[in-house]
């Protein structure tokens, strides 16, 4: 088996990024995010990407971070160094321009929930586990998971999940939104694929330009969320691919969306 940290194979329009360190669970360390960065740049210049999905090698999702580094590290080299690395390659998927979707195969915990919350879609195996266990360390979640999750779930929820550092089976996760939809193990990528495809079949620019609409409105007060949606659609209007949209229901036939 290759010892690369991170795995990444492209096949009609869906890019599969697979975290490969199964001896740790995929605990998350600085060479891994780097070389998830290193892996994003190829699928973000390449035009024939379309979807991303992630997934993990062996029995974990991401089990979370690195323990024994982490109780190794103080504050300031810590929020100079780890901290930063890991927020910043969250955020660049948050933002990604291609959806994005999490196939969840099994332990999700700490960083794997956090990097769950800066996905566009999550498809959970029914042998998945997902929760933010921090609080039993003595720490809380760190790359980006209080904030998203608070964003994302009923405050009350939230704050019980992170409280109490429970893992939640994934049909509790769908029950509290924090997921989609929950299939069973052996079918996880397939379903991963499927969904990707439906998504690869619709414009990209038009894809790209919605996702940046919800993220940015998502940080916007109402009134200048709705602004900005405004001016996105007037964009998406001025495309060929909204005109082939159209052109193809009227005339009764299947679109074909070239990005333009």
């Amino acid at each position: 088996m290759t010892t690369d940290p991170i795995l990444l194979d492209v096949d009609n329009a869906i890019a599969t990024i697979t975290i490969n360190r199964p001896e740790t669970l995929n605990a998350l360390d600085v060479q891994t995010i780097r070389a998830m960065h290193r892996v994003l740049d190829k699928v973000e210049k390449d035009p024939d990407v379309r979807v991303l999905i992630f997934t993990g090698a062996g029995r974990a999702f991401i089990a979370g971070g690195d323990i024994a580094d982490l109780n190794s590290r103080q504050g300031l080299p810590h929020y100079q160094e780890f901290a930063e690395e890991i927020h910043g390659l969250f955020r660049r998927i948050e933002t990604f321009d291609k959806p994005t979707i999490g196939a969840v195969n099994g332990f999700a915990l700490g960083g794997g929930t956090e990097l769950l919350l800066a996905l566009d879609i999550r498809i959970l195996s029914d042998k998945s586990r997902l929760g933010l266990p921090e609080i039993t360390l003595g720490l809380f979640p760190g790359a980006g998971g209080t904030q998203r999750i608070i964003r994302q779930l009923p405050l009350c929820r939230a704050k019980e999940i992170m409280y109490t550092g429970d893992m939640l089976t994934p049909d509790e996760a769908v029950s509290v939104g924090l997921a989609n939809r929950v299939v069973a193990h052996d079918t996880l990528m397939d379903s991963a694929r499927e969904t990707a495809a439906k998504i690869a079949h619709k414009s990209p620019l038009v894809l790209k330009l919605l996702k940046r609409t919800l993220v940015d409105g998502g940080d916007m007060p109402l009134a200048a969320a709705l602004r900005h949606e405004q001016a996105m659609i007037g964009l998406v209007l001025d495309s060929a691919d909204a005109h082939e949209g159209c052109s193809a229901f009227l005339e009764k036939r299947d679109a074909t969306f070239t990005g333009r």
